[in-house]
């Protein structure tokens, strides 16, 4: 059984957010229509969520919801008979045709309880539409229409939650203008954009702006001290790398952890590249080559990453190097060799690389001759 803990507490910071949208669902401030609009790692549906629950909540706290009610069980496990979604889908092989939200409401309760913090792209994968842009479409907005005319069942109010409404075509948004303008009674429409230019602009009018800001720091390091075992300069490079956002932290602290394959490989490359020992390089090519060609992209940014980062060492600006622990141990001894001399030449090899890869070049061709380069401007320094 899944649970979600929808509670202002278990959103990761925006202290001074949530005591505004609690002071305002107090004073009965709240608009019909709001947007939070916040990068898909802010916790802008959470927030959501929250505010939601809280309004429902039949023994509210102070700063939170009780989480014990009738109607805090319901809003866990998103059931609550007042909760509606609207998301972006697309057929499947499970929905082979009239895609809604209503098609994989299963799916989306099961992800959401799961970890309130995903991308667009995570949802459509968990759906097996990773091939496909979702969208919100004339089927949704007539459902949304349904939903919305009815009176509360058990709450004060009744909410419809439209994630990414940026994925609303024409036909629906011009279906659902008038509800969003002027919704029946106790009826309120929270929207969770992660791309306000991207919203048509006649809904993006009619809804109230709150911004989601990035997550702060002390939070941020808080929530990656709990969920991850790391040192105090682990936990402070990701938190800058992260800037605030909870999705980035995650995603980074993953690559790191397959990336460690990565500096092994990249401490050989410069290695052979320094002492020219061609032979070992090629065969590095080769191994290169089985990686298939994502992990080699993957392989040439980490490289431009660690380029950086060892030319800003070699500058003696330490408070912006954003490095591992391990990665630092080998730029010690690896950064003097990265110089302004080279460094403009070394990146510019790897980006170039990493586009004729994108393009289909022929891999081994395209790795062998970037390996061999590396003799050369590795010792421009």
């Amino acid at each position: 059984m899944y649970i979600c803990y929808m509670l202002f507490k278990e959103i990761t910071g925006q202290y001074e957010l949530k005591r505004q949208l609690i002071q305002a669902i107090k004073d009965k401030r709240i608009s019909h229509a709001q947007l939070f609009v916040g990068s898909e790692g802010s916790g802008n549906l959470a927030l959501a969520i929250a505010c939601a629950q809280y309004i429902c909540c039949q023994n509210k706290q102070d700063d939170d919801s009780c989480g014990h009610c009738k109607s805090c069980i319901k809003f866990q496990k998103l059931v609550h008979p007042d909760l509606h979604f609207a998301f972006p889908v697309n057929t499947t092989n499970k929905v082979k045709k009239d895609a809604t939200s209503d098609s994989f409401i299963s799916e989306w309760r099961k992800l959401l309880t799961g970890f309130p913090y995903f991308s667009e792209r995570t949802w459509y994968e968990y759906l097996g539409i990773e091939n496909k842009q979702g969208n919100i479409g004339k089927l949704d907005a007539e459902a949304i229409q349904q939903k919305m005319i009815f009176k509360p069942f058990e709450a004060e109010c009744k909410f419809m939650i439209i994630w990414l409404p940026e994925r609303m075509n024409a036909t629906a948004a011009n279906k659902l203008l008038k509800l969003i303008e002027e919704p029946p009674a106790n009826t309120l429409f929270f929207l969770v954009s992660k791309n306000i230019d991207q919203i048509i602009k006649t809904i993006l009018s009619r809804t109230q702006l709150i911004r989601v800001p990035p997550v702060d720091e002390q939070s941020m390091k808080k929530m990656l001290a709990g969920k991850y075992d790391l040192s105090p300069n682990e936990t402070q490079v990701l938190t800058r790398l992260s800037a605030g956002d909870v999705l980035k932290a995650i995603k980074i602290y993953e690559r790191h952890e397959a990336e460690q394959d990565f500096l092994d490989s990249f401490k050989l490359m410069m290695r052979f590249a320094y002492e020219q020992r061609f032979v070992e390089l090629l065969d590095l090519a080769e191994e290169m080559v089985k990686l298939g060609r994502e992990q080699q992209k993957s392989f040439l940014y980490f490289c431009q990453q660690m380029i950086r980062e060892n030319f800003i060492m070699n500058l003696q600006m330490q408070n912006i190097v954003y490095s591992t622990d391990k990665e630092k141990d080998f730029s010690q001894k690896f950064s003097k060799f990265i110089t302004s001399k080279n460094v403009e030449s070394i990146y510019s090899a790897l980006n170039l690389a990493a586009s004729h890869i994108e393009h289909n070049g022929n891999q081994k061709i395209i790795l062998s001759d970037l390996t061999i380069k590396f003799t050369q401007l590795i010792r421009k320094a």
